[in-house]
């Protein structure tokens, strides 16, 4: 089925990015719930350093994983950059010392945000960040937005993404301005909005249709995360079928189901990054397609 290598991010404007269609998300890089250091940090850069030999050029980080320890790691396995690396961040969250998450989307909130990726990753410009949509957020989203805009005609970012977004709110924000990416919950296992410890997480499902109809990258995150509502043992057989692990099959499923799709797999596992690699070798048939629906 088609499964095309490469994707183009923003490709109606005049500074075009073409990604490697399989990027790296650093998440899990730290510690437990996404807070603190990691547990292995040689591990963690060496994930980092690969993830460049292994052709990627695409990695999603933000400045409230851990808190910034994504950013710091990020600098210290790869500064300086290599020209055509896509390092794509986040804005319009924070944690709180106990590990809950909050909003922090107010202009002022998002403008504190940029400036400290900027200081962090030390770049002078981010090619791409996504606004994040919070739960219970006091700020209107028209108005978060405009702030992004605001930020990107001074410079500081290239192109401008929405996260965890549903479909009004992804309208709206097409109706303000180019909106280069769209990041949303999306996996085989678990494709529509779902309520979570920290708030709604938007599915990609409900989104995707916009996506492809304006050349949109969609990128899912909890890529592997499976509905505790249901059990599903399709992605388990198409894995035996071809010898690869369940985790693999999930990876090759979202290459396969849309062109527009670019998957971020992310792992603190050197053993799993590896293996999550592979999952783009893997060609799934029309009838494995349809099998897994």
């Amino acid at each position: 089925m088609n499964n095309p290598t490469t994707i183009t991010i923003a490709g109606k404007t005049n500074h075009p990015l073409l990604v490697n269609r399989f990027g790296y998300g650093t998440m899990r890089l730290t510690g437990e719930g996404i807070y603190g250091e990691p547990k292995n940090r040689p591990e963690a850069l060496q994930i980092l350093k690969q993830t460049i030999d292994k052709g990627i050029n695409f990695i999603d980080t933000a400045d409230y994983y851990g808190e910034d320890v994504t950013n710091r790691l990020i600098k210290e396995a790869l500064y300086p950059y290599q020209k055509d690396l896509i390092i794509c961040t986040k804005v319009g969250a924070t944690r709180k010392p106990d590990k809950s998450w909050i909003p922090y989307n107010t202009p002022e909130n998002l403008r504190s945000s940029i400036d400290n990726n900027l200081r962090t990753l030390k770049q002078e410009q981010i090619s791409l960040v996504h606004f994040r949509v919070m739960h219970n957020s006091a700020v209107p989203f028209k108005e978060s937005l405009d702030a992004m805009f605001d930020l990107q005609k001074e410079g500081k970012i290239l192109h401008v993404g929405v996260s965890n977004v549903n479909v009004e709110e992804l309208e709206t924000a097409l109706s303000m301005g180019t909106i280069a990416t769209v990041e949303n919950m999306f996996g085989h296992g678990q494709r529509t909005t779902v309520k979570m410890a920290f708030g709604e997480s938007r599915g990609g499902e409900e989104v995707l249709s916009i996506c492809e109809k304006n050349a949109i990258p969609l990128i899912p995150y909890f890529s592997l995360l499976n509905s505790l509502s249901k059990q599903d043992d399709r992605i388990a057989a198409i894995a035996k079928k071809y010898k690869v692990t369940e985790a693999q099959i999930n990876i090759a499923w979202l290459l396969h189901r849309s062109p527009w799709i670019l998957p971020i797999p992310g792992t603190s596992s050197l053993k799993h990054f590896e293996e999550n690699i592979k999952a783009k070798d893997i060609s799934l048939t029309k009838e494995d397609m349809d099998f897994l629906h």
